[in-house]
């Protein structure tokens, strides 16, 4: 059974087919500063994506007629539980609207959707970053204008449970796990008995910081800043999500030249075990939330590769329960499989 997958990323779009579990075909689209800046908004781009995904499969001899299923990565929408969603017009106008923000894993289910009508297949999204499982005491924030929200890598920290799980000979509903996603945002998030009972908002500040991401700020200090006439609404928006975290430290995310440069510059080597320090110190919380019943703590992530680094962070956590390092991640694999699994009839579609 033939299974596309379809990530939308900023600069580029992921596309690859599986054949069942096999992945048979992959390819990374670039899409220039200056390509994407011809369009005003995310969804204006549809088309074009559309165009370069179907030229780029007819040139590689993948016939749409035989793919089954089409899995796109889930974008912003309302909240809703974990699972495999099957594309309809209450998803599409709330993609396409942009009312729960605008980003380019918006064009995932639009894409999917689209393609799957003219060949005749199905078309979903699986574990969207807004996936919310979160228990009661973890929405309640410090003030009643204010609520804790679920925003986090879902498809990725999911996959991981279950892959761990499935390693372990048990079901993933019956671990409890923190599961640590090191990429251009950080996230850390409690797995109870198969629900993320509490995580920190990966997107829009909140928890530790990460390469792009300045995670929790100090509350006052960021109040005088936003009345301080020195800065946009805008420009304070970026600092929280696009130049904080390292960008903003060190003026890189790239964590392979933060290693490099730790070595033999203090200020890069403070600002790298601080960024360890403040995950652990999140690990640290979220095994409060499980009472300290910790099966094992997963980290996953491009920033996992650094094997020093997932060392130095071990030795923080590792009293609280063994740690497992993941590197990378493989969306494109877990969007194919999620479909999979609804299309073999081991999972039943959800409707949003």
């Amino acid at each position: 059974m033939k299974i596309l997958a379809i990530n939308p990323g900023s600069t580029s779009t992921k596309i690859a087919v599986f054949e069942d579990y096999e992945q048979v075909f992959t390819k990374t689209l670039r899409h220039s500063a200056e390509e994407i800046g011809k369009y005003p908004n995310v969804v204006s781009q549809f088309e074009f994506r559309k165009k370069m995904i179907v030229e780029a499969l007819r040139e590689n001899d993948i016939e749409l007629k035989e793919i089954a299923a089409i899995v796109g990565r889930g974008g912003l929408l309302r909240p809703i539980p974990s699972g495999v969603y099957e594309v309809n017009e209450r998803m599409l106008a709330d993609l396409r609207s942009g009312e729960f923000g605008e980003h380019a894993s918006n064009l995932g289910g639009i894409l999917a959707h689209s393609i799957a009508q003219e060949i005749g297949c199905r078309a979903f999204i699986t574990d969207p970053v807004v996936v919310d499982e979160l228990c009661d005491l973890a929405r309640v924030a410090g003030h009643p204008l204010f609520k804790r929200i679920s925003i986090f890598h879902a498809l990725n920290q999911k996959a991981i449970a279950k892959m761990y799980a499935a390693q372990q000979g048990v079901k993933y509903e019956d671990l409890n796990l923190i599961v640590v996603h090191l990429g251009g945002g950080t996230s850390v998030s409690a797995h109870c008995k198969g629900r993320v009972i509490d995580t920190n908002n990966a997107l829009n500040g909140d928890g530790p910081f990460s390469p792009e991401r300045s995670g929790a700020l100090p509350a006052q200090q960021l109040a005088d800043i936003c009345f301080s006439g020195k800065y946009t609404p805008q420009e304070v928006k970026k600092m929280i999500n696009g130049r904080g975290g390292t960008v903003a430290h060190l003026g890189t995310n790239d964590f392979i030249e933060i290693e490099h440069k730790m070595a033999d510059d203090p200020h890069f080597k403070l600002i790298a075990d601080a960024y360890l320090y403040n995950i652990a110190k999140e690990i640290g919380a979220m095994a409060a939330v499980l009472k300290g019943k910790v099966n094992a703590i997963l980290v996953t992530g491009g920033i996992a590769y650094g094997k020093a680094m997932m060392a130095d962070l071990a030795t923080y956590v590792d009293w609280i329960a063994p740690v497992k390092i993941y590197p990378g991640e493989d969306e494109m694999g877990a969007l194919a499989h999620n479909g999979l699994s609804v299309m073999q009839g081991r999972e039943v579609a959800k409707v949003y």
